[in-house]
């Protein structure tokens, strides 16, 4: 048997897991099975199978008898059902004894090869087997292209107000701890240590809170850590990106390739992955780089940009931790107030529209560039002006907020879950926890796992690729420049 495709995984929103779960973990211990359809989210280098629906067996349509076995008759119903709706099949089974991700018994290789086939011709798409650690709520997870073809997943996640995943311990092995973690591993354990240093996880935007929270995050050990950002390091960054250089600025390096320079000299990992993608969130490959992550922790402040965060943290089943900070001068230059919130985006948690923290009206606004037109600025009474801009001083609040929702979210496993929305007002030195629910008719919580479905949003940058080739024309020309004087200084030395 051939294993072979992309590299695979497999989401599914907490309220699924715990259904499925409730199912399958039988109280006599016998093995039990279940179904569901997906719909599918193509990154750029992975596929993610998005569990959508469960079908519970109806009578006589499942037997259990220490190995359960599903009937024919439910198998051609569910994937019927998935044909209709474009997506694809899973078929689901519980091992009860089960604690870490298990791999398939023969019985079990059996009963999904000899499906496969059926599926994939019903669906057109791969079908997913799945099977649960009943002790621990652990999920393993293949993709069959037919019944000859299997591909492993390289991880299942859950994602919730409590965020688990599992691990395939061959494509996703247990890191070796270092010296240098041995503080961090004493927080929380090495159990706990080895999942959040097998995540992969993206910071968008590395300005001063970006690139804090992307240097804490390789300092803990996060092996694989992406950053993404189109702009240039400028003079007016050098007060808040701590660790970049004035000839940083004057070479007008991508803020990326400085982020990464500070990233591997903090890196606690044996092997860190440090990820720079010199694009926008709002090009679709963009979009697709961020489909490759696990958690993604967005540190933009631009509509559009976060109204594509809102939508994948729903679409795509991906944790988005967003966050940020108003300051506002008073009227003779002083400081006013200010205040610092991070909120996380995902299923159990409202939308970033619901709290009034992304409006609609602007997203269109800041796709056509109009945000950047002082003209139309003038003349559509909106004021941009009015708020300061971010200091080195404040954004270190802003990022720890940030980095408490992470911890919250992939650490504290025996809690409520991540918190909701925290908002700091600086002048009164209130920490305030918002309570925001979700409005009715929100499309984004009602849409939770569409994948490759989502409506449009991001659509194509024109302007940010725009700055990235003019910044690149101009490195281009300052190497020409350097080897011209080279030759010009050997021709004179000679």
């Amino acid at each position: 048997m051939s294993t072979t495709g992309s590299a695979w995984s497999v989401a599914m929103p907490q309220a699924i897991a715990e259904e499925l779960r409730a199912h399958l973990s039988r109280a006599d211990e016998q093995e039990d099975v279940c179904l569901a359809t997906y719909a599918l989210s193509t990154g750029a280098t992975r596929r993610s199978a998005l569990i959508r629906r469960v079908y519970l067996p109806g009578p006589g349509e499942r037997h259990v008898h220490g190995n359960a076995a599903f009937t024919s008759g439910y198998v051609f119903r569910v994937a019927e059902e998935a044909a209709t709706r474009g997506e694809g099949l899973v078929l689901l089974h519980s091992h009860p004894r089960g604690r870490t991700w298990q791999d398939m018994s023969s019985t079990d290789r059996e009963t999904e090869s000899g499906y496969a086939g059926i599926s994939v011709a019903a669906t057109k798409l791969p079908m997913i087997g799945m099977t649960l650690a009943a002790g621990t709520g652990i999920w393993s997870a293949r993709s069959w292209r037919s019944r000859d073809e299997v591909t492993h997943c390289e991880s299942v996640r859950v994602v919730g107000t409590k965020f688990r995943m599992g691990f395939n311990p061959d494509l996703r092995p247990v890191l070796q701890e270092t010296p240098a973690q041995r503080r961090t591993v004493s927080a929380w354990g090495s159990a706990v240590q080895a999942d959040i240093a097998r995540m992969r996880v993206l910071v968008v935007g590395v300005g001063s809170v970006g690139l804090d929270v992307a240097q804490r995050l390789v300092a803990s050990g996060v092996q694989t850590v992406g950053i993404m950002d189109f702009d240039g390091v400028e003079v007016h960054n050098l007060d808040r990106m701590i660790g970049a250089k004035r000839m940083d600025a004057i070479l007008g390096r991508s803020k990326v390739k400085v982020a990464r320079r500070l990233l591997a000299a903090q890196a606690t990992a044996a092997s860190p992955r440090i990820q720079a993608h010199e694009t926008s969130i709002c090009e679709p490959s963009g979009l697709a780089l961020a489909l490759d992550y696990d958690v993604v922790i967005s540190c933009v402040d631009r509509p559009w940009a976060r109204a594509v965060l809102n939508q994948l943290a729903y679409s795509d089943l991906i944790p988005v931790i967003d966050g940020g900070i108003n300051i506002e001068p008073d009227e003779l230059g002083g400081l006013n107030r200010a205040t610092a919130r991070a909120h996380t985006l995902t299923p159990g948690r409202p939308c970033m529209v619901c709290i009034r923290q992304l409006k609609p009206s602007m997203i269109a606004l800041d796709r056509d560039g109009l945000l950047d037109d002082p003209k139309y600025i003038a003349s559509s009474g909106i004021d941009l002006e009015r708020a300061g801009q971010n200091v080195a001083t404040m954004s270190a609040m802003v990022s720890a907020m940030l980095l408490a929702q992470f911890v919250s979210l992939v650490a504290m496993h025996g809690t409520a879950g991540v918190p909701t929305a925290r908002c700091f007002h600086f002048g009164h030195h209130i920490l305030e926890p918002l309570e925001d629910v979700t409005q009715p008719g929100c499309r984004w919580e009602a849409n939770i796992g569409e994948g490759n479905r989502r409506l449009p949003v991001a659509t194509g940058h024109p302007q940010a690729l725009a700055m990235i080739a003019s910044r690149r024309a101009t490195r281009g020309s300052l190497r020409r420049l350097q080897v011209k004087l080279g030759h010009m200084i050997r021709a004179y030395r000679s």
